[in-house]
């Protein structure tokens, strides 16, 4: 449902910041993506929503109608169709504090309704049942009228993953999803994610190679922008150093 085929990215100077990255993803599968910072993680995220232009390469997208968008070379309402395909989990959240937590999730699906609609009288109420639905799923229903400012910030998160979950996807994008959290926030993450990856594929990126073990179905290493590892979860050292380039790399 996702090809990622030689996606090459070159900076000023002519660095590579990415350099040939390919892999596929299919349902049912888990991603966590590895690497130190600068390897080109994030940036693989950023190509395959169209976000970051690329020199070359492909990034191939099935929708549920089974049409295929070539994401990084679309453009206008192709791209925005693929788009609204996409669940993201940014990193920095990307909340409107000001409103309450029920209507950031219900921001989810702008993308599905027209603007005269969206300034006319905005989502329906079977609209706004499914964004509680989706808080339920993260444990979050009883906050749907707390105002998003007042949330800590793993509460935060979870109301990104209810936003994601609500825009009903058929990929769901994480971008560092536990980097601002605390070992027992970030477990309570990954658990959110790991039982959506079985109807919906989960790509995250992550720097905790303990917490992909126990919660992903397979790992991506990239390291300077090459795919140096693709395989199981259950990374050897000599993984560890083909992906970091040390001999030792922290687990939690």
């Amino acid at each position: 449902m996702l090809d990622v085929h030689a996606l090459v990215k070159t900076v000023a100077g002519g660095r590579r910041v990415l350099d040939g990255v390919t892999f596929s993803v299919k349902p049912g599968e888990f991603i966590g993506i590895l690497g130190s910072s600068g390897a080109g993680k994030s940036l693989t995220l950023r190509a395959i929503t169209g976000l970051t232009e690329i020199d070359s390469g492909e990034v191939r997208f099935t929708g549920a109608d089974q049409s295929i968008c070539r994401v990084a070379h679309a453009k206008g309402a192709e791209l925005r169709a693929a788009r609204r395909q996409i669940g993201v989990i940014f990193q920095g959240l990307h909340l409107v504090k000001r409103l309450s937590v029920l209507e950031n999730v219900m921001i989810g699906r702008l993308g599905y309704i027209s603007p005269l609609r969206s300034w006319l009288y905005g989502f329906t109420d079977a609209e706004a049942r499914a964004a509680v639905g989706a808080l339920e799923q993260v444990e979050l229903a009883s906050f749907a009228d707390r105002l998003t400012a007042t949330l800590s910030g793993g509460e935060m998160q979870r109301v990104a993953i209810a936003r994601a979950i609500f825009q009903q996807p058929r990929l769901y994008l994480a971008d560092e999803p536990i980097a601002s959290l605390d070992p027992r926030n970030a477990e309570g993450i990954l658990k959110l994610l790991q039982p959506l990856a079985k109807d919906t594929p989960v790509i995250g990126t992550f720097h905790q190679p303990d917490f992909t073990r126990r919660f992903c179905t397979r790992v991506i290493g990239i390291r300077a922008g090459r795919v140096v590892y693709d395989g199981s979860p259950q990374l050897s050292h000599h993984d560890l150093n083909e992906i970091y380039g040390i001999r030792e790399v922290q687990t939690a």
